[in-house]
């Protein structure tokens, strides 16, 4: 396989998740019919606002700026970040479990916590680095460390993935 052609497929896979997550997301509460007795969903003990007895941390408020779907790749990997209001998921491909939580202030700083069902902490809770309307960087506390993301955006890819520096 040629690398134009490995670059296509993983443009292809890529955009496939962030439409997926992007829904996921979206359904997951907020707006919509207020009288309609909402679903049973894993994100209501993800998603809380207040401070859980795990540990999970709240938000003071949603960030305009975090806003969107994001993209990097790690060790080969596609990752997908998605942040609406104060809600976000994130999608590794090559894992069966999504993770979600929360983004947005915390303690005068950006941060996103997250929470995943199988257990993996390599993405609980990052800083905000930097933010701006083409890129992300987040220092996650877990082993990943530092990660730049691309905004995607109108549902398009970014021309070009970002990866994680080699140190």
């Amino acid at each position: 396989m040629t690398s134009a052609t490995a670059r296509v497929r993983t443009a292809t896979v890529a955009a496939g998740l962030v439409g997926a997550l992007a829904a996921l997301t979206a359904c997951s509460g907020g707006g919509g019919d207020k009288t309609a007795s909402p679903s049973p969903t894993p994100s209501a003990t993800a998603t809380s606002a207040a401070p859980s007895a795990s540990g999970s941390r709240a938000v003071t408020g949603a960030s305009a700026k975090l806003q969107g779907s994001w993209i990097a790749t790690s060790g080969g990997k596609i990752v997908a970040l998605v942040i609406t209001g104060k809600k976000a998921g994130l999608f590794v491909t090559g894992r069966k479990a999504w993770c979600q939580g929360v983004a947005g202030k915390d303690s005068g700083m950006q941060m996103i916590h997250l929470t995943c069902p199988d257990g993996n902490k390599d993405r609980g809770t990052g800083m905000v680095d930097s933010v701006d309307g083409k890129g992300m960087t987040v220092k996650w506390s877990g082993k990943i460390g530092e990660e730049t993301y691309t905004k995607a955006e109108g549902g398009k890819l970014p021309s070009t993935l970002p990866t994680k520096p080699k140190h």
